[in-house]
């Protein structure tokens, strides 16, 4: 840590879940006996806080996806593990909230590797600011359901999407989606394909069937992007089909499509 104090325009709360993730994501991929290092430093106006590993590290040609929401490591990995940092995003979406920037190296895999995070200097003033708005109390920008077996995608997402004023429920199986479905009605149905029990698809045909949902919009989320499932999806009953990984920003957009434009399809 640096010897003079460091002031930062920020809402405390929120630059601790960036910590508190990144180093969730290098404990996560370190394995026993490795070591994981916390500094800050100031740099030109900046505050940077390095959270650096010597875990399994990142290959190259995953770089330009690390910070997407469903981007996955190695499959012996996912199993073992439990999923590529898919706090990640969230940690992006918060720091470019506060006008940062987050960047990540290494130098392949078994190298560990190091996420840096940049944030301006509060240099107008020596005091810290008055707190700011949370960034829930925002107004309700419309109803999203989220359905994904993944539990930590399913969470990530919708603290992603109640940080942008909309409401949220979530669920990781088809009955319970249609469960939450007929009581929350949800504007938005983002709807994974590959669920235990009832697949993605039968839930879509069973919504459709409820007459409070007619004019709800369901998105397919999955892998699998050939024609062939684009022609499923769209015969299930869904406005939309989307292949992961997916980025926030192509899901905010897409939601903002149908929130505003009730006509549209996708």
């Amino acid at each position: 840590m640096p010897e003079a104090p460091i002031w930062l325009h920020a809402e405390p709360t929120r630059l601790e879940q960036v910590v508190v993730n990144l180093l969730n994501n290098a404990a996560k991929y370190t394995d026993e006996g490795g070591r994981i290092w916390l500094g800050v430093q100031v740099d030109r106006q900046q505050m940077v806080l390095r959270v650096r590993d010597s875990g399994i590290g990142i290959d190259l040609d995953k770089f330009p996806d690390i910070f997407d929401l469903f981007t996955q490591a190695d499959r012996s990995l996912d199993r073992s593990q439990g999923g590529l940092g898919i706090g990640l995003s969230l940690v992006q979406r918060l720091v470019d909230m506060h006008g940062g920037t987050v960047e990540v190296k290494s130098e392949g895999p078994g190298k560990g590797s190091e996420f840096a995070v940049r944030q301006p200097l509060n240099v107008a003033s020596p005091m810290p600011p008055e707190p700011s708005e949370p960034i829930e109390r925002r107004a309700v920008a419309g109803r999203v359901l989220v359905v994904d077996d993944n539990v930590d995608s399913a969470e990530i997402m919708a603290r992603l999407l109640r940080m942008s004023g909309y409401e949220v429920r979530t669920a990781y199986t088809g009955l319970d989606a249609m469960e939450l479905a007929e009581g929350f009605l949800p504007e938005v149905v983002l709807l994974d394909i590959g669920l235990p029990g009832i697949d993605g698809y039968e839930v879509a045909r069973r919504l459709r069937q409820i007459p409070k949902l007619k004019e709800s919009r369901l998105v397919a989320m999955t892998g699998y992007g050939n024609e062939a499932d684009r022609l499923l999806a769209q015969e299930a009953g869904f406005d939309t089909h989307v292949v992961k990984p997916v980025a926030f920003g192509e899901v905010t957009e897409l939601l903002s499509t149908f929130l505003t434009s009730p006509n549209a399809t996708g």
